[in-house]
């Protein structure tokens, strides 16, 4: 009795909503004894990125963390992942200064090395937004605008569906025509759209509201689905530090152009053509940019 209490005292046990005890499945999880140790061992308490590679040295799967060794351990613990960990040989990293150049690094190696286990990230994605021409909202698409300084670009949508499913959540948020706005075909001349006859419309496709008010409405709706304009007039360097090493970020027009170190020392990576746009580039950036949160050098 004595040696199956302190069996159950040694088992790793989690509070279930119901207040009993029971083990952890992950926690009696052992490493795989198949990945080199050494590559294990190498891994750095800090920012960067990691590889999974498999027998042939093919990247299985590619992460970023603020703390390298603390993520890829995690992973290793994690049942769930089982079929990825089996084709895993060996775990690869790259060091970076901070948390902003391991999620650039990470968005360029991923679309770079198509890594199989990546489904988010693994294609340059075509995107596409609205923008209100003569008070009507249209879509429009990356290859035929430039996203990163055209004014009165709203929402990045991957697919052309998306972009309609949203404008039509927003029509009926704010009672706004779907008639007017493009989403449903006309009525007969002079009738109601359906919406309107349901008190779902405010009425400006039969003069109750004005197209103006109407028009101004439509783009206070859009407005937080506003897309940011490069706001810079070339390239900037995003400084990033970490135990006296100092990393440049070199990023323009949205689109990330590599990474330097020494940045007092070192020009912009040199790029070919105009930068495109680059949506992975734009969600890491935009909002620490607004914030004020990055330190930046103008090159």
């Amino acid at each position: 009795m004595a040696e199956h209490l302190d069996a159950f005292r040694r088992m790793p046990a989690l509070v279930t909503s119901v207040g009993l005890f029971k083990p952890d499945p992950a926690d009696s999880f052992t490493y795989p004894d198949h990945i080199d140790p050494d590559s294990l061992a190498a891994l750095p308490s800090a920012p960067g990125v990691y590889i999974f590679l498999d027998e042939r040295e093919r990247p299985l799967y590619i992460g970023k963390s603020v703390n390298v060794r603390s993520r890829v351990l995690s992973h290793l613990r994690t049942p769930e992942e089982a079929r990825m960990l089996q084709q895993t040989r060996r775990i690869d990293f790259h060091r970076t200064a901070g948390e902003i150049g391991a999620l650039l690094l990470e968005s360029r190696l991923i679309k770079d090395r198509q890594p199989v286990h990546n489904k988010k990230l693994r294609r340059a994605r075509e995107m596409c937004a609205l923008r209100i021409a003569n008070g009507v909202p249209e879509i429009v698409h990356a290859r035929d605008h430039d996203f990163a300084s055209e004014h009165g670009l709203y929402g990045l949508f991957g697919t052309r569906r998306a972009a309609l499913e949203r404008l039509r959540r927003l029509v009926e948020e704010q009672r706004l025509c779907p008639v007017l706005c493009g989403v449903e075909p006309a009525p007969k001349a002079g009738r109601a759209c359906f919406a309107c006859q349901v008190g779902r419309c405010a009425g400006a496709c039969v003069g109750r509201e004005s197209r103006d008010a109407h028009a101004r409405r439509l783009a206070g709706a859009l407005e937080d689905l506003r897309i940011v304009t490069w706001p810079f007039p070339g390239p900037v360097g995003i400084i990033e530090r970490c135990e006296g090493w100092r990393q440049m970020h070199v990023v323009d027009r949205w689109f990330y152009l590599g990474t330097v170190d020494q940045p007092r020392r070192m020009r912009a990576p040199a790029q070919k053509g105009r930068p495109r746009f680059d949506v992975d580039t734009y969600s890491i950036l935009v909002r620490p940019l607004l914030l004020g949160e990055l330190e930046l050098r103008m090159l």
